[in-house]
């Protein structure tokens, strides 16, 4: 029985369901008699190298503040993008960091580190974990999965994907309901987050089997894009109606590995070496109006894909709960370098359970949408994919509104 603090932080690209596993979190931690204190860092890993702390189990005392929480979008802690060091470097700026890391652990005696965030996250939980070992100081560190990509290995899918994905798929379709009220020829290019891995752009034909109501084409980064191609695709449309939605990927390449928007990004890059990618759609609006001289607007949903509160997927936040707690209960039974996953059953009726896997297995690695999921043209999603997805985004969580608007906590 490992008895201490806890600590707990975000990290990474916010979500509309981030607050809700920090919910489940402070649930677990509340619980918890191994927990004498849970603090919260402010701006992830950075914010507790500056000691930036608050006192999480103080603040959070009753239901209605922790339903609050768990409703509110974007982290409520703040968020950070840092890359730490080889915790077996000998540079003399890596070991002293690595040096005040653990000594503030111990100084707070921390014995509980839980950190919610995605493929670069699970990175800080893994150099964390090995650091730990090597110095053999008892604590228990363990990743919580985060992110609007759903681009996590070891897990079906991971927290804040089902509320981002039902914002996409209600959006893309009232864009279509718009789209259609014109008989003049036109062309509208959504374009959709997604860098590697095209999952939120997937979930734009979830309509398909619910109505029929789904774009005519959805490109993913996982296929090489060809410009002619997907002019050919367009002229077939063209044949059928005369307006056209097509979805894209906001990390279209084409075969050379060139991005499809390179011309309108800045070329600037993250700490960990990934490109600000934005202009895919733009750039596909140009083509398209060059080649066929037609009505053409491109659409970029932007930062609402992962901020869009007031559309919350239930099954999203329900399951942001549970395996928020579920990694508070996981380490105190000793669990540590390890990273909460769900496991989908193989029953008519969705249900998913939350078990854990390496850190090691998962962090600096991509799950991509399988190519079974993939039309065999490569410019659109399977029906089995849209099957698979349409889970993750049923039910409407109950956001509680102020006059008028969503009602959120700010710490």
């Amino acid at each position: 029985m490992l008895i201490g603090n806890a600590v707990v932080g975000q990290s990474g690209g916010p979500t509309a369901a981030i607050n809700a596993t920090l919910e489940g979190v402070i649930r677990g931690a509340l619980e918890c008699d191994n927990i004498k204190k849970i603090y919260g860092m402010r701006n992830g890993i950075e914010g507790f190298m500056d000691k930036r702390l608050i006192a999480l189990d103080e603040i959070f005392k009753d239901e209605d503040t922790l339903r609050l929480l768990g409703q509110t979008p974007a982290a409520a802690l703040g968020s950070c993008r840092k890359k730490l060091p080889d915790p077996n470097s000998d540079k003399a700026e890596d070991v002293d960091f690595y040096a005040r890391l653990f000594a503030l652990l111990e100084e707070l005696d921390i014995r509980y580190f839980f950190y919610i965030g995605g493929n670069d996250s699970m990175d800080t939980v893994a150099k964390m974990t090995k650091y730990a070992e090597k110095v053999n100081y008892d604590v228990r560190i363990v990743g919580v999965p985060k992110t609007i990509d759903n681009d996590l290995m070891m897990t079906d899918h991971t927290p804040g994907f089902g509320s981002a994905a039902k914002y996409i798929a209600s959006t893309v379709r009232e864009i279509i309901r718009d789209c259609s009220v014109y008989t003049v020829k036109a062309v509208t290019v959504v374009e959709i987050m997604g860098r590697d891995a095209g999952w939120l752009t997937a979930s734009s034909a979830i309509g398909r089997i619910v109505d029929g109501t789904a774009p005519d084409y959805v490109y993913l980064p996982e296929c090489p894009f060809d410009m002619e191609s997907f002019y050919k695709d367009i002229e077939k449309a063209f044949e059928r109606k005369p307006y056209v939605v097509v979805a894209v990927s906001e990390g279209l390449q084409f075969a050379d590995g060139t991005y499809v928007g390179e011309g309108t990004q800045s070329g600037s890059t993250d700490v960990f070496g990934h490109k600000y990618l934005a202009g895919t759609g733009k750039a596909l609006e140009m083509a398209v109006k060059n080649r066929f001289g037609c009505k053409v607007r491109s659409v970029e949903l932007n930062l609402p894909q992962r901020c869009a509160g007031h559309l919350l997927s239930n099954t999203d936040i329900t399951e942001s709960v549970r395996i928020g707690r579920a990694a508070v209960h996981a380490a105190a039974e000793g669990v540590s370098g390890e990273v909460m996953v769900f496991v989908r059953k193989d029953t008519d009726a969705y249900k998913c359970d939350i078990e854990h896997r390496s850190v090691m297995n998962i962090a600096n690695s991509t799950r991509y949408v399988p190519d079974e999921f993939i039309s065999d043209e490569k410019n659109n999603v399977t029906d089995e994919c849209c099957k698979y997805l349409a889970p993750l985004i049923e039910g409407e969580y109950p956001v509680v509104f102020e006059k008028g608007l969503p009602k959120h906590i700010i710490l």
